[in-house]
């Protein structure tokens, strides 16, 4: 029987640095607002997957995709000046 061996390093990261840091804590936090909109979004879509789509359907679809439009654009101009926010041209 022959053992097999890995021939790379562990990509993972080791167990004791598992726990994020302040920075992608204090990222998560400013992108809480999209999270829910995007989870509100999702929450709409599953709704009409068994049925056909009623007009409240269709107006709740469409405030969810507005209101998550809303949130990256103000995403975007919250962190434009952020180091590590997006790259404004």
């Amino acid at each position: 029987m022959k053992h097999m061996e890995a021939r790379q390093v562990a990509v993972t990261a080791v167990a004791d640095d598992r726990e994020p840091t302040g920075a992608e804590l204090d990222a998560i936090e400013r992108e809480m607002p999209l999270i829910a909109a995007e989870v509100e979004l999702l929450d709409a879509l599953i709704v009409t997957l068994d049925r056909a789509t009623t007009v409240l359907d269709e107006r709740r679809l469409r405030r969810a995709r507005n209101r998550v439009l809303a949130a990256r654009r103000d995403l975007a101009n919250r962190t434009a000046g952020v180091p590590g926010g997006p790259v404004v041209a």
